[in-house]
């Protein structure tokens, strides 16, 4: 199976933090399962690390290369995934949420036919079956 990781479940798999979920380890794992990376996460890092280094230690290049020593293969951004964001759309009863990092992640796991490994309890919001909330 091909995995997107959420960037949080990437900063908790990297780090070993004991908040990564064991479904979510017990994937990561699995040497059947391709772990990918988007640059979208590597976008966020950079910007929020930037903003508030004391509240995310790793810098953009650490992050960078904390992902390629782990072995995750970094996803680019397309065009189309851009584009599959305007497909993604709330489910009527569920709550406001609108992280655009996480809408163009979702958006690249659906167009590459992934599945996105989160623990936001927001994201399945959008009904997307890409979306696999851990």
């Amino acid at each position: 199976m091909k995995l997107l990781l959420d960037t949080h479940i990437l900063i908790w798999a990297l780090a070993d933090d004991p908040k990564l979920p064991q479904k979510a380890r017990e994937l990561i794992l699995n040497e059947s399962n391709e772990l990918y990376a988007s640059v979208v996460s590597l976008w966020e890092v950079t910007i929020k690390h930037t903003l508030h280094p004391s509240e995310l230690s790793y810098s953009g290049k650490d992050f960078y290369d904390a992902c390629a020593r782990a072995g995750f293969e970094l996803l680019p951004v397309k065009a189309e995934h851009i584009l599959m964001v305007e497909s993604l759309h709330r489910n009527e009863n569920a709550p406001p949420h609108k992280d655009p990092f996480d809408r163009l992640l979702i958006a690249q796991a659906k167009n590459e036919d992934m599945t996105f490994v989160t623990h936001d309890a927001l994201l399945p919001g959008y009904g997307e079956p890409c979306i696999f909330s851990v």
